[in-house]
């Protein structure tokens, strides 16, 4: 029988972006690709990210995270997830620990992230530097300035896209600033084609940002792994960073997702805080048949 068989898991989403968070501390087990799609593809389990808590690497911290997409494709940052196993680590009867009062400092494969409570069902968590240079997001060309690169989809003349800001938060993002409403445009057709384009070797998170006002942007997100999602937290936080380095906004600014909203700020110390909520939609346990085509 699997090790994942019949293990404890909470169903959660942050603003709408699906999360399942699994608690492997104390034990061995590493979730493989191919275990994180078994999860994924079962209604019961079904996820945009996986967030999977492992002993501590680093002392002085938490807990150390693993982070899946749909497609079993590690992420090394999730800003909503986190919230979540944030929720989970303090509130969980099963999951809680001893912790100081309402404050994390959790271990990502992209660095710490320090997480606090603001609310009862809601955290800050601090997603640390973006990362501006082009060798940095990656992008496979060297580009000098990143706030806009050469990269359109549609006729040359009458492109339906064009000119995005790239920025990573753990992952790369592309954000088009688009003057039309984000919900006007296919992005399920457009999201794969340009996740995949050769510019960027480790694939991207795509992003259509409205700029409404000052402090307002109106954002979709394709998810690098995961597709189509109500929300991504690492978008949110690239989008304020791009409009800002762009003067379309000041340093801080609501973004407004299909699930939910988030408040961004870039700080003057060059860090990302997002603030925003968790949702509990439940517990299960994995079944075992859901494994039963994995060969270990």
């Amino acid at each position: 029988m699997n090790a994942l068989a019949n293990h404890r898991f909470l169903k959660m989403h942050g603003a709408g972006n699906a999360i399942v968070v699994l608690d492997l501390r104390g034990s061995r087990i590493i979730v493989s690709g191919p275990e994180a799609r078994a999860i994924a593809e079962d209604p019961r389990s079904r996820f945009d990210q996986l967030m999977v808590m492992h002993d501590p690497v680093t002392p002085g911290t938490d807990a150390y995270l693993r982070i899946y997409n749909t497609d079993g494709s590690r992420s090394g940052a999730c800003g909503n997830g986190t919230r979540c196993v944030a929720f989970a680590m303090l509130d969980d009867p099963a999951m809680a620990r001893p912790a100081d009062a309402g404050s994390l400092m959790l271990e990502t494969e992209a660095g710490l992230v320090a997480v606090r409570r603001v609310a009862d069902r809601s955290f800050t968590v601090d997603m640390g530097k973006p990362r501006l240079k082009w060798d940095e997001i990656p992008l496979r060309d060297p580009f000098p300035d990143t706030r806009r690169i050469e990269l359109q989809i549609g006729p040359i003349d009458d492109p339906i896209l064009h000119s995005p800001a790239v920025v990573s938060m753990g992952n790369p993002h592309a954000v088009f600033f688009v003057d039309r409403d984000p919900d006007e445009y296919d992005l399920a057709k457009i999201g794969p084609m340009l996740e995949g384009h050769p510019i960027f070797p480790e694939r991207a998170n795509i992003s259509l940002a409205q700029v409404l006002g000052r402090d307002l942007i109106k954002l979709r997100v394709w998810e690098r792994g995961a597709g189509l999602t109500l929300a991504c937290g690492t978008a949110a936080c690239a989008t304020v960073v791009a409009a800002s380095r762009l003067r379309m906004i000041g340093r801080h600014a609501t973004v407004a997702l299909p699930g939910g909203q988030l408040s961004i700020e870039w700080r003057a110390d060059d860090h990302v805080l997002m603030t925003g909520p968790v949702f509990l939609e439940g517990e299960g346990t994995f079944a075992p048949d859901i494994f039963e085509s994995i060969v270990t």
